[in-house]
């Protein structure tokens, strides 16, 4: 069901989302979408989550497997993973991690860029021995919400993203965090 709600994304927007529509293209009574799902935003929600996760995964993944000399190196990686999603994930040109449907959605208590910026942090404290303090949280959270803004405006007009817009992110974002990370 997710998988079709994700093609619907794609084809109609999340305006053209429906329980009915999920139903038919998962090959599914009504009644069974039902049984998972009270409406068209939970199964948003699910699909938005998975997202996370997925985004998560494959950053986690990176961090692992690659050896970066320093924090710098890591963040243009993030944005190419997120950028990557946004070109072959279904769905997650339309939803991400669903702003769309509810700046909630993630999280009933805070905001979907800031459990974006949670997750991350985790990440890159872990990865790096980057500070776990406030100045950071506050820091990687201003970073994402710029990053999601010169994303969107990326994507905007070109569905693989405007090749400019995409290297003025990478050097908005390494600019703000050297500038709190003091050239770690």
């Amino acid at each position: 069901m997710l998988d079709a709600c994700a093609e619907i994304l794609d084809e109609s927007g999340y305006d053209g989302l429906s329980t009915t529509k999920i139903a038919q293209r998962a090959d599914v009574a009504i009644g069974s979408v039902y049984q998972f799902f009270p409406d068209k935003k939970a199964i948003a929600q699910q699909l938005a989550l998975r997202n996370l996760d997925m985004f998560g995964d494959r950053v986690a993944e990176a961090l692992e497997e690659e050896e970066f000399a320093h924090w710098y190196d890591a963040v243009g990686v993030v944005i190419e993973i997120f950028v990557g999603m946004h070109r072959t994930v279904p769905g997650f040109r339309v939803l991400r991690f669903g702003d769309i449907a509810d700046v909630h959605l993630l999280d009933v208590a805070a905001e979907n860029n800031a459990v974006v910026a949670d997750r991350l942090k985790a990440l890159l404290v872990s990865a790096f021995e980057l500070p776990d303090n406030g100045e950071f949280a506050t820091a990687l959270a201003v970073a994402v919400e710029a990053a999601d803004a010169v994303l969107k405006l990326a994507f905007r007009h070109d569905p693989e993203g405007d090749p400019a817009l995409l290297a003025e992110v990478k050097r908005l974002i390494h600019g703000y965090l050297a500038d709190h990370l003091d050239g770690r």
